[in-house]
């Protein structure tokens, strides 16, 4: 509830390294991250906007917290299970929350490796969330 009610990192960044917008129509959820990455690869600031319930608003904030000051080959190794196990659980019907905050870190990562005319790395890959996911909105 407390990344919820105070969330952490909240708003844009307009000349970031890194962009990255996921979502699920059917749900939803929708979390825009930034990155801004100095020349040593540090995330020395992040920042992001939620659409969403207050389990994909607290899952964007922890998972900011989680890479802001660290390199961005730690940012990728982020799980959505690290992101709920900071935040002392979710719901199961919510987890999918924490997948998205996974996806917007990596493919804002991803985004900075290309525009840097870079090929991401395998690790900043992933798949997007199906539309038929487990998710409850009214448990909220």
């Amino acid at each position: 509830m407390e990344h919820f009610q105070n969330p952490r990192n909240v708003g844009t960044i307009d000349d970031a390294d890194g962009v990255a917008e996921v979502g699920n129509a059917k749900c939803g959820d929708i979390m825009k991250m930034y990155l801004k990455i100095d020349d040593d690869e540090t995330i020395t600031d992040v920042k992001f906007s939620t659409f969403g319930c207050s389990s994909a608003i607290a899952s964007s904030s922890m998972a900011t917290e989680l890479i802001k000051g660290r390199k961005v080959s730690e940012a990728l190794q982020l799980t959505n299970t690290a992101v709920v196990e900071a935040l002392e659980g979710l719901p199961p019907v919510k987890v999918h929350c924490s997948v998205l905050a996974e996806q917007a870190v990596k493919r804002a990562v991803s985004d900075y490796y290309i525009k840097r005319g870079l090929t991401p790395p395998p690790e900043a890959y992933t798949p997007d969330l199906p539309d038929d996911h487990d998710h409850d909105h009214d448990t909220d």
